[in-house]
């Protein structure tokens, strides 16, 4: 009987917002696993005494980089870790978008600013200023030309925090088209969903932003199935994934381009996609197993 740890965040003191997380513990109970949905950072888990670690929600990892990540390093050497943790590290500083630029695949155009770096920004286009370091849309705003001035405060706050900023054009395309979530597990295309804009003018980069507004199944196109593969070949040791979510956006040009590659904790949106259950738990349990992505000689 395997045994399978969810590893997820404490909500303390509100209620979890993964959805996903109830319908997956029971579901591999059923298939008959032993799982557990475990806080990553509780000093009291045992994640020796599991065959696999599946990082499923530890949403608030971003505001705790370098903990997370010696986490990960500590629970990779006791088990089973999914996606392994040299994925994890990559993915969790949005500069591998140079990376995915560099390999050919399309992606939003993006400039980084460090601490202490001059603060060039554009003057004649909407733009978005966001971490390399985020999640849930934490510390993004979409400004104009005329917003010079409280975009260079929202970078004074970021590099007070010794955040690199990422300076990205705004791309028009989403107010029509929306962003285009496709989702991958054990190796398969599992399901993909559409999302409104989250940054809507004059919101404030420190207020709360609503992730995943008018959240709708999708059906993608050939041309976002190609894309979205080709961004996945790009990653370090591909071979490893167990699962990903390649976030997808309209370019000037029409054509679809890469905003985001979700390797660490991705929604799955599994209340919009019941049927795609079995495929998650029989990828879950291969890995477990040692079979699937993910496994380990």
């Amino acid at each position: 009987m395997p045994r399978v740890a969810l590893v997820t965040y404490d909500p303390r003191p509100e209620p979890s917002k993964d959805a996903d997380l109830p319908v997956l513990l029971r579901a591999l109970r059923e298939a008959g696993a032993e799982a557990d949905a475990v806080h990553w950072d509780d000093p009291d888990a045992d994640w020796a005494a599991y065959d696999l670690a599946v990082l499923r929600s530890t949403w608030d990892y971003s505001w705790r980089a370098d903990e997370f990540l010696a986490w990960a390093q500590k629970c990779a050497a006791l088990t089973r870790l999914a996606n392994p943790v040299e994925i994890v590290r990559w993915n969790t500083d949005k500069r591998y978008l140079g990376d995915l630029a560099a390999a050919g695949v399309p992606v939003v155009p993006t400039r980084y600013l460090a601490p202490g770096d001059t603060a060039d920004l554009p003057t004649d286009h909407e733009y978005v200023i966001k971490p390399t370091s985020g999640a849930g849309a934490r510390y993004a705003a979409r400004y104009t030309p005329d917003d010079h001035d409280t975009a260079l405060r929202h970078l004074a706050r970021m590099h007070a925090e010794d955040l690199t900023a990422m300076v990205q054009p705004y791309l028009t395309g989403i107010d029509v088209s929306g962003e285009r979530a496709l989702q991958f597990f054990g190796g398969h295309f599992l399901h993909a969903s559409r999302k409104g804009a989250v940054l809507s003018p004059g919101t404030a980069y420190d207020s709360t932003k609503v992730a995943h507004p008018d959240l709708e199944p999708w059906t993608p196109t050939p041309t976002e199935l190609s894309v979205a593969e080709r961004a996945l070949t790009a990653v370090p040791e591909p071979a490893e994934l167990l699962y990903a979510r390649v976030d997808l956006v309209d370019g000037p040009d029409g054509e679809p381009c890469v905003m985001e590659l979700e390797l660490v904790e991705p929604n799955l949106f599994l209340f919009l996609h019941p049927g795609s259950v079995a495929g998650v738990v029989e990828a879950v349990l291969a890995a477990a197993a040692g079979s699937g992505p993910s496994a380990r000689e």
